[in-house]
């Protein structure tokens, strides 16, 4: 998603117009997820994917049709037989629909806005029902600000998407609806929610953190390490890391937003180190806790956390220990589960951003 809001801005910026094909449902085996998304020009330029490859070509011509019209275009592709693949089709054997649509410059300016602060954002889309109204579009961001783009939208309408927003930010998951109207016949609307970049908060700056950081910021994670020790925690065994915070964990968690899109990992044997991290990450919305510590530390720890007053759902929260078990044994292949673990739980959670 960021390299196309940095590609439409530039397209932008020089006069070109623009139009964006967005993954609203898929069936099967999809090469891309809902939310996937593709900006293109009339001038053959392309950011992003809604398919690997396999129906780019056909989408790329109904962008450049829907900015000759100005009129949205819901498709669907799909493998029926042989001849449907050679015509246009998915070879993995699923379906896709796909929503293109004109940009237009409200929601590129919220998008860049949204992006520049870093925080969540929904948008719910008319993708079926009269063409008068097809299109139409609401945006949402978690300041609970409310901006509206496309055609003109019923006072009516523009409540049920709004509520319908609100819903699907609070819980951090894409979903079509059907909305009800006066003629009878509903419409259908995507509500897509946008998380911010995930983050991934270390505590601990010990070897294992040094290759964990290197694999978050290849996967682009946003990474913050965390440890009082300046001989541990420094610029030159970290310089990959966004931020260095050479306090205790107490401390620096006080002016620490986290969000369902941080993953928190401790490190440190410590506890007095690690049960202060975890006291507030395993009461947090935070994707993912884990803390590295063998059989006899986990059960020490549990205890001591249990004590502080977490629950049992709030403990079982916890991975331990961390990461995938692939038989680890240098901290380098600790540090590759973990993130592996970090990814799965990630793509198993709600609000995937594209």
């Amino acid at each position: 998603m960021r390299e196309i809001i940095q590609a439409i801005g530039e397209w932008s910026d020089q006069g070109e117009p623009v139009a964006v094909a967005t993954v609203i449902e898929t069936w099967g085996s999809a090469p891309r997820g809902v939310g996937a998304k593709m900006a293109l020009t009339p001038s053959h330029r392309i950011a992003g994917s809604v398919s690997g490859g396999c129906v780019e070509g056909a989408v790329f011509e109904a962008g450049v049709e829907v900015l000759e019209t100005q009129r949205p275009q819901l498709l669907r592709f799909g493998v029926a037989d042989e001849t449907a693949f050679e015509a246009v089709g998915l070879a993995c054997g699923g379906s896709i629909e796909v929503f293109v649509e004109p940009l237009t410059p409200a929601l590129r300016v919220f998008w860049q806005r949204a992006f520049a602060r870093d925080m969540p954002i929904a948008t719910a889309t008319v993708v079926r029902g009269p063409e008068s109204l097809l299109g139409c579009k609401l945006m949402l961001d978690a300041d609970d600000d409310v901006q509206t783009a496309g055609p003109a939208q019923p006072a009516e309408l523009q409540a049920q998407l709004l509520a319908a927003a609100r819903s699907a930010l609070g819980e951090g998951v894409s979903r079509r609806i059907e909305v009800p109207t006066a003629h009878g016949a509903p419409l259908t609307a995507f509500v897509e929610v946008i998380l911010p970049k995930p983050t991934l908060i270390i505590v601990g700056a010990v070897h294992i953190a040094i290759a964990l950081t290197t694999m978050a910021k290849a996967l682009d994670y946003r990474v913050i390490v965390i440890d009082p020790r300046s001989a541990f925690g420094n610029r030159e065994r970290f310089p990959h890391a966004d931020q260095l915070i050479n306090e205790h964990p107490r401390k620096a968690f006080e002016g620490l937003p986290i969000t369902r899109s941080t993953a928190i990992v401790t490190l440190t044997h410590d506890a007095k180190f690690d049960d202060p991290t975890l006291q507030v990450a395993l009461k947090s919305p935070a994707f993912y806790v884990g803390a590295l510590g063998g059989q006899k530390t986990r059960a020490a720890r549990r205890e001591r956390l249990a004590a502080a007053g977490l629950s049992e759902p709030q403990l079982n929260r916890l991975h331990s220990p961390i990461g995938l078990d692939i038989g680890t044994r240098t901290p380098e292949e600790i540090a590759l589960a973990t993130m592996a673990q970090i990814v799965a739980a990630r793509n198993a959670g709600p609000g995937r951003g594209a």
